[in-house]
C-alpha cells in the first residue's frame, strides 16, 4: 500500500481484511501516517516506495498517492510484475493513463482503477435494471456530485496544479466520467464551462459544467462542485418508460436510495419504486473482490485500464472545451 491517508487507510484494512490476500508493507512519506496504518493493517511500515519493486513477497501495489505521483509508481510496479490497482483518476492527464495503460500491456499484468462508486448499491443495482431494460432506450442523464471544500483547501495537495492536475472536476468529476462511461458508453463530443467561485485555487476550478453527446442522440448533463456546501450526490438516468435515480452514498452524502420510475403511459404522475440501503459502504470491500477475482481468474474488471482512460478521455475533452468555449470531439 503506497500512501497512507484516509483512501490509503481504507484500501490497507480491506487488503488485510479479505481472506485471500494479507497486506504486506505500508508505505508514506510521513512515517508516523505509515506506521499508523501498518498496525491498523497488520504490516509493516517503509517510507521508500521504490525498495518495495524487487521484494517477490509483493505480488500487488496500490497506488493511493496524490495524482503527480500515480503515473511513476504504476509504471514501475507493473514493470517490476505487479498487479497494480491505482486510486483514481488515472494521474494527471489522458498521455499519463494512456502512459499507465501501454505499460500493463507490455508487461502483461493487471492494472485497475480505483471507481468504488461502481460498487456502491444502489448505483449497481441501478446499472443491473438499465442492462436490463426497465427504463427503456436512454433519453437523457443528469449527474451532480460535490461538497463544500474547505478553507486552506489551496495549500493542500489538490489545489496544486502539480500535484493535482485538474480541479474539482478531475477529483470527483472522474467518478461521474466513469459512471456516464459505464451506463452509456463514450460520448462523441462534449461542452463545459469551468469556475474558480470561492476557493483560491489559482487556475484550478471549484465547480465544473458540463454536457455530452452521444451519437444516438442521448445527452448527459454534469455538475461537480467544491461549493456544494451540503454533500450531495445525485445520479439521475432517463428512458422512454422510466428513470433511475441514486441519490447519496451513505455518511455526510446522505442515506444511499435507488427510486425506479415508470412511465405511466396515459399520462400523469409515474409509478415509483424506492430502495434503501442503510447498511455501511461496502465499496471498498467489493471493489477489492472483484480485484482480487480478476487477477485469480481472468475475470471481466470494473474499473479497468480501458475504463480509465475512457474517463480521462472525457475529462480531457472537457478542459478542452472549457479552454476554448465551444463543443469539441471526445
Amino acid at each position: 500500500m503506497i500512501g497512507a491517508g484516509l483512501i490509503g487507510r481504507r484500501r490497507a484494512i480491506e487488503a488485510a481484511s479479505h481472506p485471500d490476500s494479507r497486506c504486506v508493507v505500508v508505505v508514506d512519506a510521513d512515517p508516523g501516517r505509515a506506521a499508523e496504518v501498518a498496525r491498523a493493517a497488520g504490516a509493516t511500515a517503509d517510507t521508500d516506495w521504490r525498495s518495495l519493486m524487487v521484494r517477490g513477497d509483493i505480488d500487488a501495489v496500490v497506488a493511493a498517492t496524490p495524482n503527480g505521483l500515480l503515473c511513476e509508481i504504476a509504471t514501475a510496479a507493473l514493470a517490476a510484475g505487479k498487479h497494480v490497482l491505482v486510486e483514481k483518476p488515472m494521474g494527471r492527464s489522458l498521455a499519463e493513463a494512456e502512459q499507465m495503460r501501454a505499460s500493463a500491456l507490455r508487461a502483461g499484468k493487471l492494472l485497475k482503477v480505483g471507481f468504488n462508486h461502481r460498487h456502491h448499491p444502489a448505483i449497481a443495482e441501478a446499472k443491473r435494471r438499465f442492462d436490463r431494460g426497465d427504463i427503456g432506450s436512454p433519453i437523457n442523464a443528469r449527474c451532480r456530485y460535490g461538497h463544500g471544500g474547505r478553507p486552506g483547501y489551496e495549500r493542500e495537495w489538490r489545489g496544486s496544479r502539480e500535484l493535482a492536475g485538474g480541479g474539482e472536476l478531475t477529483d470527483q468529476g472522474v467518478h461521474v466520467a466513469d459512471l456516464l462511461h459505464w451506463f452509456l458508453g463514450l460520448p462523441a463530443s462534449a461542452f463545459a464551462w469551468l469556475q474558480t467561485a470561492v476557493w483560491p485555487l489559482g487556475d484550478l476550478e471549484d465547480n465544473g459544467i458540463g454536457m455530452f453527446r452521444y451519437d444516438s442522440g442521448v445527452v448527459a448533463s454534469l455538475h461537480t462542485s467544491w461549493t456544494q456546501w451540503k454533500n450531495l450526490f445525485c445520479l439521475e438516468l432517463f428512458g422512454t418508460v422510466g428513470a433511475l435515480v441514486v441519490e447519496g452514498l451513505g455518511g455526510s452524502y446522505g442515506v444511499e436510495t435507488l427510486t425506479v420510475y415508470r412511465r405511466n403511459l396515459a399520462g400523469g404522475a409515474p409509478e415509483s419504486e424506492v430502495v434503501r440501503y442503510d447498511g455501511n459502504d461496502c465499496s471498498w470491500r467489493d471493489e477489492w473482490k472483484d480485484f482480487l477475482a480478476a487477477i485469480r481468474g481472468g475475470r471481466p474488471l470494473g474499473g479497468s485500464a480501458d475504463d480509465g482512460v475512457a474517463a480521462m478521455r472525457m475529462l480531457d475533452a472537457l478542459y478542452r472545451s472549457a479552454a476554448t468555449g465551444a463543443p469539441v470531439a471526445v
